[in-house]
């Protein structure tokens, strides 16, 4: 459930280099809203710490010995769904990316990210939004741009009205219980409505539709299709 602004967010830290752990414990433990409940170096710990304390946030890097984070993000997603997972990491290939976005992840940032920045993500993340680093969204919409700025547009232009309002809200950051009261809808509503529109601008994650829309929203005909 999203965090109140009252409510401590609880987070375990994932990271293989003891420095980094340190590092962020230090600079996170400084704000009052964030606890440090934990921490693990390995995939299997990662999962193990995460299923026992249930943290409202799993800072994860992706490289992790036993495996990589993707498989720690899908295995904690699946068993904590109440659970987010922000992905900290100092890789930013296209692939990488986009596996972490397939695994579930509620964010992905790159470590050069500044302190407050960082702070900001993790309480928007527990809140129930997603965050993406810029020049991560740069490299979703380079995989899911389609062979030209025309066929983004003509996906856009399938969405039906409602559909594009969701779009405009995800891509603001709100949660489908949000966009369920701003639209005056229910969440099953919102749900069928953002369903349909993954299917239509052919992608698989609310992040990547987010950034799609962001792309091409400005070059939405006048009278959008009903």
């Amino acid at each position: 459930m999203p965090q109140t602004e009252t409510t401590p967010i609880r987070v375990v830290i994932v990271d293989d280099h003891v420095i980094v752990r340190v590092g962020l414990k230090t600079l996170l433990e400084g704000h009052p809203r964030i606890q440090i409940v934990g921490e693990a170096d390995t995939v299997k710990s990662a999962i193990e710490e995460s299923l026992r304390l249930k943290p409202d946030l799993v800072l994860l890097d992706v490289r992790l010995p036993g495996g990589d984070g993707f498989v720690a993000c899908e295995k904690i997603q699946k068993e904590c769904p109440e659970t987010r997972v922000l992905i900290l990491t100092s890789f930013a290939d296209d692939q990488t990316v986009l596996n972490a976005l397939d695994a579930g992840a509620d964010g992905y940032l790159l470590k050069e990210i500044d302190s407050d920045a960082l702070i900001q993500a993790i309480e928007k993340i527990a809140a129930g939004q997603s965050v993406l680093d810029p020049a991560v969204t740069r490299r979703v919409l380079s995989r899911i741009r389609p062979g030209d700025a025309a066929t983004g547009a003509d996906r856009i232009a399938l969405l039906s009205h409602q559909e594009r309002r969701v779009l405009a809200l995800v891509a603001e950051g709100k949660t489908n219980k949000e966009i369920a009261v701003a639209m005056e809808l229910s969440d099953k509503t919102v749900k069928n409505y953002l369903s349909n529109a993954l299917d239509k601008l052919q992608v698989s994650r609310r992040s990547q539709a987010a950034a799609f829309y962001a792309q091409y929203a400005s070059r939405l005909p006048q009278s959008p299709v009903i």
